[in-house]
């Protein structure tokens, strides 16, 4: 997974649900925006913001999603996917980890 590359821009990519193998898609990204940052590696290697800016930095991403899938009754579920190599990783480690029951 750490070789996999970010998606680009106008760049197709296959996306698969978390869950199912037969849910998946071919996505076309218009913007990219990294979702985090490395913070430490062996030491802290970001300035720690403050709670006053973490703070403005949340409202401002909560400004960026639907109203629907905020509002506190019957929200609209927020979908999810994943890269093909983060999927296969997934199931692999599944499989190889979920009980098996046994039947008599």
């Amino acid at each position: 997974i750490n070789a996999e590359y970010g998606p680009q821009p106008g760049q197709k990519i296959l996306c698969h649900h978390p869950f199912y193998r037969q849910k998946r898609c071919h996505v076309i990204p218009k913007e990219v925006h990294p979702l985090h940052d490395l913070v430490f590696d062996g030491k802290i290697t970001i300035t720690i913001p403050s709670i006053d800016e973490t703070r403005a930095h949340v409202q401002d991403q909560l400004k960026i999603f639907r109203p629907d899938h905020l509002r506190l009754l019957n929200p609209t579920p927020y979908k999810v996917s994943i890269s093909h190599t983060l999927f296969t990783f997934f199931d692999e480690l599944w499989s190889q980890n979920a009980p098996i029951p046994e039947r008599s």
